[in-house]
């Protein structure tokens, strides 16, 4: 460990060498490479985190750029992983960085996870952070929480030292379009290095043993306001407790049985009339969409069914294929039988084909 490099942090007396050292030592698991993870993951390389282990699966896109901002316009396609691996490495070339091409799941959480000191949860789903808050009860590993929503974020920290977990301040996953991503609402580009650098944070504090961890408590920022609030909870009987994972985390839905690529339907549409539902909200609708497409906003699909044409296939779509899956198992409650159709990935993967921005 070079000294020299961390003198500035090292030179306080409440960190220390003794918190650099537990630093150098420390390894930490950042699940998600995006908005959140890169300022966790650029901050505790550069503060000489020993080993950090990055798990995402997705590449870089142009929409990326405004908030993930250790990517540059040469990164687009690449994916996340290998392009933040070769940035960190250049950055500090002494950290040991271990990288998952992957989502995280059932079938890989306990495994990846067991190697590591602290869990990040960078993620930007419901279902992924419900699985590391049961992985990180099982191995017994404390893990830090972020979200975001437009101006708005969120931090925490999950089963440090006996304290409360994920679930005794969410006791149930949500509906699929009870709230939406980012992908769906929108984001200020610099809310997620803010709430990603109060992530980074608390890790700090969690490995070198300092200041007071926001276990139990939920840290809530408002960008428009900068105005913090804080909110106390406390550990529920039996979250605690869990003994394995649950044998699938995803939305209370069924799946449809047919799904349709952006690619496969973009050659539709320039070839044929189809029968195209488009359950955004009205304002998601107005900013862009689909020339073809009817507007039934998912919160009116049952009142309006009646205006779905039924004698043809009927085609779904949504801003990232959550919410339409969600309209489709109300679709088919009203009319089983009847052909209906997931737009895979939904507007996002539609870009190239819009009528209006």
């Amino acid at each position: 460990m070079n000294q020299d490099r961390y003198q500035r942090q090292i030179t306080l007396t409440e960190f220390g060498i003794e918190g650099q050292q537990k630093l150098n030592k420390a390894k930490v698991l950042v699940v998600g490479a995006g908005g959140l993870g890169i300022p966790v993951l650029t901050y505790l390389n550069a503060m000489g985190v020993g080993t950090l282990g990055i798990v995402d699966a997705d590449v870089v896109s142009l929409s990326n750029l405004h908030r993930q901002v250790l990517f540059t316009e040469t990164m687009v396609g690449t994916p996340k992983v290998e392009a933040i691996k070769k940035q960190l490495s250049a950055q500090n070339s002494t950290t040991n960085i271990e990288i998952y091409k992957s989502y995280l799941t059932t079938a890989n959480a306990l495994d990846i996870i067991k190697d590591y000191d602290i869990v990040v949860d960078a993620t930007d789903n419901f279902p992924t952070r419900y699985l590391i808050n049961d992985a990180c009860v099982i191995a017994d590993k404390p893990f830090v929480y972020g979200a975001l929503h437009a101006f708005e974020g969120q931090v925490s920290v999950f089963n440090y030292k006996g304290g409360p977990t994920y679930r005794c301040l969410f006791p149930t996953m949500p509906t699929a379009d009870a709230v939406p991503n980012c992908n769906e609402n929108g984001v200020l580009g610099i809310l997620p290095g803010i709430i990603g650098n109060l992530q980074a944070l608390e890790v700090v504090k969690v490995i070198a043993g300092i200041g007071e961890v926001l276990s139990g408590v939920l840290l809530l920022f408002d960008t428009l306001s900068q105005r913090m609030q804080r909110m106390k909870f406390k550990l529920q009987a039996g979250n605690n407790e869990i003994k394995s994972l649950a044998t699938s985390y995803e939305f209370d839905c069924e799946l449809p049985l047919k799904s349709i690529e952006s690619g496969e339907l973009q050659k539709l549409l320039s070839s044929n009339s189809i029968e195209l539902i488009d359950v955004r909200t009205d304002k998601e609708f107005q900013r862009q969409h689909l020339k073809e497409a009817k507007h039934i906003p998912l919160g009116s699909l049952t009142d309006r069914v009646a205006e779905v044409n039924l004698e043809e296939t009927v085609y779904v779509i949504c801003q990232t294929g959550v919410r339409s899956k969600k309209a489709i198992v109300k679709l088919q409650e009203l009319h089983p039988g009847k052909d209906f159709v997931n737009v895979v990935g939904g507007m996002n993967q539609m870009k190239n084909y819009v009528d209006t921005y």
